[in-house]
């Protein structure tokens, strides 16, 4: 990831890299969208694509669809806004629609239930390796590599060991960290 951050040229690039993004991700896309926007098309950095993912997941709605919605009215305002979040959900919109119908006259096939099976694994493992990869930010944090980390455990201990809802995650572990990692960069150096 070496050379200067870009950003798209026209409207039709900016559709055409969300509509590639949406068409790579089977149940969650964040892996695709770190890769194509900091890794690929260098349009954001590491730190910028872990600050608008995490005001993304905060927001009400699908986290890509609040990213690309940002990311777009960054660019181009209301237009880019429409035209990131329209090829985001184009293609998979008419491919759902397409895949519905043909799955009502196949579902109870065993082959086909197999399939929807391995699918999940690999959703999972798609969204834990985009978590792995976003940790490394940690390091960058302005609360420091192990407050930052003691944070990301407390959250997903919430989660997955308390079985918080997400709300409540969000209320108890990431207002008091935004307070403090405001607190952090807003204290002289």
């Amino acid at each position: 990831m070496s050379g200067p951050l870009r950003r798209p040229a026209h409207l039709g690039e900016l559709f055409v890299a969300f509509s590639v993004m949406a068409l790579q991700g089977f149940g969650g896309v964040l892996g695709v969208v770190h890769r194509e926007l900091v890794e690929r098309r260098r349009w954001l950095d590491e730190q910028a694509f872990a600050g608008d993912w995490a005001t993304a997941q905060v927001l009400p709605g699908p986290n890509v669809c609040n990213l690309a919605l940002m990311y777009g009215w960054r660019q181009f305002g209301v237009a880019g806004a429409l035209t990131a979040l329209g090829g985001l959900l184009l293609a998979p919109t008419l491919l759902l629609l397409l895949l519905a119908t043909l799955l009502s006259q196949v579902e109870s096939w065993p082959l086909v239930r197999g399939a929807i099976g391995g699918l999940s694994a690999v959703a999972a493992g798609l969204v834990a390796g985009a978590g792995l990869r976003l940790g490394a930010g940690l390091a960058t944090h302005p609360l420091g590599r192990w407050p930052a980390s003691a944070l990301a455990a407390l959250a997903l201990a919430a989660l997955l060991g308390a079985r918080l809802p997400m709300v409540a995650v969000v209320v108890l572990v990431g207002v008091p960290a935004c307070v403090l990692t405001w607190r952090r960069l807003r204290a002289p150096r």
